[in-house]
This record gives C-alpha cells, sequence and structure tokens, in this order.
C-alpha cells in the first residue's frame, strides 16, 4: 500500500492525472500566506480573510507579534518564516508593513508581499518622521501614552475613526483586545526594504483616518506596487475581506507563474 508520502513526492503531470488522493497535495502546491496585523490589534484581525484563504486551499499562519520594538517583531516575523515549508506570501496590514519591509533582502523563503493599507517605508525613513510631515490623522490624535512608553488608542476614536466601516460592537471588541504599540517603532530608521527585492501588491483603503490614503498611494507608486484602491476605514481586512483575499490570490497567481 503506497503512504501518504509516497503519493506526495510522486511526480505526477497534473492534479487531475493523480486522482483526489494527489488532489491533497496539490492544493499545498500554492504558496505559505503569513499574515502580519498591525499596531493596536492582534491576529485576530485577519479572521475572516483566514477562513476564506484556508477555504481556497491555502496554508495561513496570522502569529501575535509583541510591539515592544520593531527588532522584536522582526524577529518574530523571521521565526514563523522559518516554520514554513516552501515559497511565502507575507501580507501585512499598517505597522505590520513596517515589519515585514524590515525583512530587507534577507527573506529567503519570501515570494511576495502584500500591504493592506500599510506602511512602506524606504531606506532611511522612519515612522515618526512620516507622521510629523503633518497634522496627526483623526485616528491618532489622542494616543496615550502610558509610563512604559506605550500607546493606545481611545475607545472612542478606535470605533469611530480606526475602524468607521465595522459594526460598532465589533469595533468595540476589536479595541478591548488592543495591544499597545511601543513608541520605541517610531524613531527606528529603516534600512533597505524589502520591497525593493521582492514583487509587491498594495490596498489603498480610500476612507482611510489613520494613513492618509495619498501616503499610502505614495507607498504603492514608489515600490511599483499592483494596486488596488477600496472604499474602506483602516482596518479593511476586517471591513472588505473578499476584497484583500482577492489581491493575495492575484500575488500567488503571479509568482505561481513566475515559477
Amino acid at each position: 500500500m503506497r503512504t501518504a508520502w509516497a503519493i506526495e513526492n510522486e511526480s505526477v503531470d497534473s492534479c487531475e492525472a493523480a486522482g483526489p488522493a494527489r488532489t491533497i497535495f496539490c492544493m499545498s502546491d500554492k504558496p505559505n500566506v503569513v499574515l502580519v496585523h498591525g499596531a493596536w490589534a492582534d491576529g485576530s484581525s485577519w479572521s475572516d480573510v483566514i477562513g476564506s484563504l484556508q477555504a481556497a486551499g491555502f496554508t495561513v499562519t496570522a502569529p501575535q507579534f509583541p510591539e515592544t520594538s520593531l527588532a522584536a517583531d522582526v524577529a518574530r516575523l523571521r521565526q514563523v518564516l522559518r516554520r514554513q515549508t516552501g515559497p511565502t506570501i507575507v501580507a501585512g496590514h499598517s505597522y505590520g508593513g513596517q515589519i515585514m519591509t524590515a525583512l530587507g533582502t534577507d527573506a529567503p523563503n519570501v515570494v511576495a508581499l502584500v500591504y493592506i493599507a500599510a506602511f512602506g517605508l524606504d531606506k532611511g525613513e522612519s515612522l515618526g518622521g512620516l507622521l510629523s510631515g503633518g497634522p496627526p490623522t483623526p485616528a491618532l490624535a489622542h494616543l496615550i501614552v502610558d509610563e512604559q512608553a506605550f500607546a493606545w488608542l481611545p475607545e472612542d476614536d478606535f470605533v469611530t475613526h480606526f475602524a468607521s466601516d465595522v459594526e460598532r460592537s465589533r469595533a468595540k471588541v476589536m479595541s478591548a483586545v488592543q495591544q499597545g504599540l511601543s513608541m520605541s517603532t517610531f524613531e527606528d530608521v529603516m534600512e533597505v526594504p524589502a520591497w525593493k527585492s521582492h514583487p509587491s501588491w498594495y490596498l489603498v483603503a480610500t476612507n482611510d483616518e489613520a494613513i492618509p490614503p495619498d501616503a499610502e498611494r505614495m507607498f504603492a507608486k514608489r515600490m511599483g506596487a499592483n494596486t488596488i484602491e477600496v472604499r474602506s476605514s483602516h482596518l479593511a481586512m476586517v471591513s472588505h475581506p473578499a476584497e484583500v483575499v482577492r489581491l493575495i490570490e492575484a500575488a500567488a497567481k503571479v509568482t505561481a507563474a513566475a515559477k
């Protein structure tokens, strides 16, 4: 009797030629997807996206990031990437874009980057430098910084501005589970960004009240990203998960065709 291991490693021209047993493993031919949450969030913010991607046959990981420092967050992402077998797409939201951008050129199994209303800094830039270029956005106008230098969003700003198109009761739950972001992350200066050596996709949230949409367009343009625009608040993966999933699937198709 042939084992699953034997079936997995057998050379077959197509899924159909192998029959149902081989089809299971053809699903795994799709790249893995690692989802990177942003500030004042956790991995559960990707819940609807995770379910759809898993239903489509993707292996998905959405870890928790400590947000105690950029270095700690990048270390967590590298830890998760080492656990992936085969090509991997990394998708990041908001500050999650900063984490994946900081991978630089040292990301051997990453085949694409997908930015969801996310920071895409260039070498020499910092979050603090970028955000100080204009008045604070409505979502970030009243940050509460505690005695340990972690920033938090007030519930009203979270619900009204950060998650403006998310159902109110869900937005309040998300506010309740928010993680504080270390203020040190605003000072970190980007080295060579990962998007300079990896193909990129970008979703601009046109109703974003955390990152100005024009800043998102600027990030997307200079990285040469395949770009879509969605009438969404900052939390596009919550309010528009289908569009986010389609963008990740588009990245998967292009990277698969480039093999």
